[in-house]
């Protein structure tokens, strides 16, 4: 579980210079069974294309990337 965590950390840590440039971030939240589970800050907090950014991007970057990632999931 440990070594998930830091993989999906690896992840968000290579994705963050893009959302950083848009004035967004992301926060992990928890990693629970597969599901990852994220916080979308600044602004893609509030971005109508943060699920497609949440979705389209981050998701495939750690389904692909961390073995055992299923699902992301968005927390507000």
């Amino acid at each position: 579980m440990e070594q998930q965590i830091e993989q999906v950390q690896e992840v968000l840590n290579k994705l963050r210079p893009f959302l950083l440039r848009d004035g967004g971030d992301v926060e992990l939240v928890e990693v629970d069974d597969g599901i990852v589970r994220l916080r979308l800050m600044g602004a893609c907090g509030n971005c109508p294309s943060s699920t497609i950014t949440l979705k389209a991007g981050i998701e495939r970057a750690l389904m692909a990337e961390v073995p055992g990632v299923r699902e992301i999931e968005q927390v507000f």
